[in-house]
C-alpha cells in the first residue's frame, strides 16, 4: 500500500502494527471496543495514521493516544476489556500482543480486491472480534494461522 504523503514510499507492516497497537490503547483507555475507535476513525483518518505510522512509533505513545481521542472527538464508554474472572487466573494481554494479533489476522485475510485499510474495517467490525477480546477465553492466544481459519469460519 502507498504512503499519503510520500506516494513513492510503501506502508509497511509494522505502521500497520502500530496502527492496531494504538487502537487497542485508545479502546482501553476509553473503555470503549475496538470497533467503535476504528469507525469513529473512518478510513480517510485511518489511512493518515498508517501513512504517519512510521514517524509516529518512534512518539510517546501516551501524546499519540490522546491526539487520536482529542481530534476525532472520541468520548468514553463502559467497556473494559481488561475486566476478566478472577477465578480463571488470567493474565491480559498487552496492547502490544493484541496489535499483533491483529495485525497478523487482517494481512492473513486480506483479499486481492482490498487494501489494507479496508481489510482493517472489515476485520474490527466482525463479530468474531468479541470473541478474540473476550479475555475470559483463549481465542487470542491461539496460533495465527487458528485465529484465521476461525475468523473465516465465523468462530471456534
Amino acid at each position: 500500500m502507498t504512503n499519503k504523503y510520500f506516494p513513492k514510499e510503501s506502508v509497511t507492516e509494522n505502521d500497520l502494527y502500530f496502527v492496531c497497537y494504538m487502537i487497542e490503547r485508545v479502546a482501553r483507555k476509553l473503555h470503549q471496543h475496538n470497533r467503535y475507535v476504528v469507525n469513529a476513525l473512518g478510513y480517510d483518518e485511518l489511512y493518515r495514521q498508517l501513512s504517519l505510522a512510521s514517524v509516529l512509533h518512534s512518539d510517546n505513545p501516551e501524546r499519540v493516544e490522546n491526539d487520536w481521542i482529542t481530534d476525532n472527538h472520541l468520548v468514553p464508554g463502559n467497556f473494559d476489556i481488561t475486566a476478566v474472572r478472577a477465578d480463571l487466573d488470567i493474565r491480559v494481554p498487552s496492547a502490544t500482543q493484541m496489535g499483533k494479533v491483529y495485525k497478523r489476522l487482517i494481512l492473513s485475510t486480506l483479499t486481492k480486491d482490498e487494501d489494507w485499510i479496508q481489510a482493517l474495517i472489515r476485520v474490527y467490525s466482525s463479530p468474531f472480534c468479541d470473541i478474540l477480546d473476550n479475555y475470559n477465553c483463549s481465542a487470542y492466544y491461539e496460533p495465527s494461522p487458528i485465529i484465521t481459519r476461525a475468523y473465516l469460519n465465523g468462530g471456534f
